[in-house]
Protein backbone atom coordinates (compact mmCIF):
# COMPACT_ATOMS: atom_id res chain seq x y z
CA UNK A 1 0.00 0.00 0.00
CA UNK A 2 1.28 3.45 -0.93
CA UNK A 3 1.80 5.85 1.97
CA UNK A 4 0.31 9.29 1.43
CA UNK A 5 1.89 12.04 3.53
CA UNK A 6 -0.18 14.76 5.18
CA UNK A 7 1.40 17.93 3.83
CA UNK A 8 -1.01 20.27 5.65
CA UNK A 9 1.35 20.49 8.61
CA UNK A 10 4.36 21.50 6.48
CA UNK A 11 5.41 25.14 6.23
CA UNK A 12 5.97 26.62 2.76
CA UNK A 13 9.78 26.53 3.15
CA UNK A 14 9.55 22.85 4.18
CA UNK A 15 7.44 22.07 1.11
CA UNK A 16 9.87 23.94 -1.16
CA UNK A 17 12.75 21.97 0.38
CA UNK A 18 10.89 18.70 -0.25
CA UNK A 19 10.16 19.69 -3.85
CA UNK A 20 13.79 20.66 -4.38
CA UNK A 21 14.96 17.25 -3.20
CA UNK A 22 12.45 15.51 -5.44
CA UNK A 23 13.37 17.75 -8.36
CA UNK A 24 17.01 16.72 -8.04
CA UNK A 25 15.96 13.05 -8.31
CA UNK A 26 13.95 13.82 -11.46
CA UNK A 27 16.83 15.84 -12.94
CA UNK A 28 19.24 12.96 -12.36
CA UNK A 29 16.75 10.48 -13.80
CA UNK A 30 16.46 12.71 -16.89
CA UNK A 31 20.28 12.57 -17.09
CA UNK A 32 20.59 16.37 -16.98
CA UNK A 33 23.24 18.48 -15.32
CA UNK A 34 22.37 21.58 -13.34
CA UNK A 35 24.01 23.60 -16.11
CA UNK A 36 21.78 21.98 -18.76
CA UNK A 37 18.68 22.75 -16.69
CA UNK A 38 19.90 26.32 -16.22
CA UNK A 39 20.33 26.73 -19.97
CA UNK A 40 16.91 25.22 -20.70
CA UNK A 41 15.11 27.43 -18.16
CA UNK A 42 17.06 30.68 -18.24
CA UNK A 43 17.81 30.29 -14.53
CA UNK A 44 21.27 30.37 -13.01
CA UNK A 45 23.12 27.30 -11.76
CA UNK A 46 23.27 28.74 -8.20
CA UNK A 47 19.46 29.15 -8.24
CA UNK A 48 19.05 25.48 -9.14
CA UNK A 49 21.64 24.47 -6.54
CA UNK A 50 19.84 26.44 -3.80
CA UNK A 51 16.50 24.87 -4.79
CA UNK A 52 17.87 21.32 -4.85
CA UNK A 53 19.74 21.76 -1.55
CA UNK A 54 16.70 23.17 0.25
CA UNK A 55 18.23 26.61 0.67
CA UNK A 56 15.82 28.50 -1.62
CA UNK A 57 13.14 29.01 1.04
CA UNK A 58 10.69 30.00 -1.65
CA UNK A 59 10.49 29.99 -5.45
CA UNK A 60 7.90 31.47 -7.76
CA UNK A 61 5.29 29.30 -9.41
CA UNK A 62 6.64 30.35 -12.80
CA UNK A 63 10.13 29.18 -11.88
CA UNK A 64 8.78 25.87 -10.63
CA UNK A 65 6.86 25.34 -13.88
CA UNK A 66 10.01 26.05 -15.90
CA UNK A 67 11.87 23.44 -13.85
CA UNK A 68 9.09 20.88 -14.36
CA UNK A 69 9.25 21.46 -18.12
CA UNK A 70 13.03 21.07 -18.14
CA UNK A 71 12.88 17.56 -16.63
CA UNK A 72 9.80 16.50 -18.60
CA UNK A 73 7.35 16.50 -15.70
CA UNK A 74 4.99 19.29 -16.73
CA UNK A 75 2.25 16.76 -17.55
CA UNK A 76 2.19 15.88 -13.85
CA UNK A 77 0.06 18.98 -13.31
CA UNK A 78 -3.03 16.85 -13.94
CA UNK A 79 -2.14 14.81 -10.88
CA UNK A 80 -1.32 17.86 -8.80
CA UNK A 81 -4.58 19.65 -9.55
CA UNK A 82 -6.95 17.61 -11.73
CA UNK A 83 -9.95 19.19 -13.44
CA UNK A 84 -13.03 19.12 -11.24
CA UNK A 85 -16.03 17.26 -12.63
CA UNK A 86 -19.02 19.42 -13.47
CA UNK A 87 -21.31 19.80 -10.49
CA UNK A 88 -24.88 21.06 -10.29
CA UNK A 89 -23.86 22.88 -7.11
CA UNK A 90 -21.79 25.27 -9.23
CA UNK A 91 -24.91 26.57 -10.96
CA UNK A 92 -27.19 29.12 -9.34
CA UNK A 93 -30.82 30.18 -9.81
CA UNK A 94 -30.55 31.21 -13.45
CA UNK A 95 -28.54 28.16 -14.51
CA UNK A 96 -25.36 30.28 -14.72
CA UNK A 97 -22.07 28.90 -13.46
CA UNK A 98 -20.88 30.51 -10.22
CA UNK A 99 -17.91 32.86 -10.65
CA UNK A 100 -17.30 33.59 -6.97
CA UNK A 101 -18.38 32.67 -3.48
CA UNK A 102 -20.26 35.12 -1.30
CA UNK A 103 -21.33 34.47 2.23
CA UNK A 104 -24.38 36.10 3.71
CA UNK A 105 -23.64 38.62 6.44
CA UNK A 106 -24.68 37.57 9.89
CA UNK A 107 -27.69 39.36 11.35
CA UNK A 108 -26.89 41.66 14.26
Amino acid sequence: MLYMADYTTFSVPELVKLLGTRFKDYRLLANLTQKEVAEATGLTVPTIQRFENGLAGNISLGTFLLLLKAVGCINGLDELMPDQPESLYLYGNKNKKAQRVRHKKAAL
